[in-house]
């Protein structure tokens, strides 16, 4: 009797996995398991996500607001940048979003210009839960050019992390949600 052969579709990589290598810093400013993930395409540019491991992803918890009015007169979301020499562009330090009344905050791991702050997310907050490394990115930040080759320099590799990842969850009497 003959058998049907089945054909499994090819697995088409996500474009992130093409073309960007991704560094990860983990407990950023020290806060345990809060870790970002960067993926920088090999123009320079860096994106910042949040790594799968991060508590809002791990959590389940609804996410509130994400605020990017960072004083009075100043807002992430009115930020112009043209140029050259990218003429506008703002540092970014730090975004901060609230969900159920934990606030985590989202800082820049690596020195640079902030070029976009995801407007999507503002729209449809799930969508940072849902995609984050898609999606749901948070800021896309282009590095000084004079910094851009020391800007990996303190971050992980994909495989580092990983390995980290695996020494803390199976740690005796770790609380860990990366099952």
């Amino acid at each position: 009797m003959a058998t049907k052969r089945e054909t499994a579709e090819p697995v088409v990589p996500l474009f992130v996995d093409q073309y960007f290598i991704r560094w990860y810093e983990a407990d950023v400013k020290g806060e345990s398991c809060e870790d970002h993930c960067i993926p920088q395409h090999s123009n320079r540019i860096c994106v910042t996500t949040l790594a799968e491991s991060h508590p809002v992803l791990q959590s389940g918890e609804t996410i509130k607001s994400i605020p990017c009015q960072i004083s009075t007169n100043c807002s992430r979301l009115q930020n112009k940048v043209s140029g050259k020499f990218k003429w506008g562009a703002q540092f970014l330090t730090e975004l901060i979003y609230c969900s159920d009344g934990e606030e985590y905050t989202v800082s820049s791991c690596v020195r640079g210009c902030s070029m976009e702050v995801n407007e999507n997310i503002l729209h449809k907050l799930s969508i940072l839960q849902e995609k984050p490394s898609t999606e749901g990115y948070i800021a896309v930040e282009l590095p000084k050019f004079e910094e851009s080759k020391n800007i990996t320099e303190g971050l992980l590799t994909q495989k580092q992390y990983e390995e980290v990842m695996v020494k803390i969850t199976n740690r005796p009497g770790s609380m860990s949600k990366m099952d």
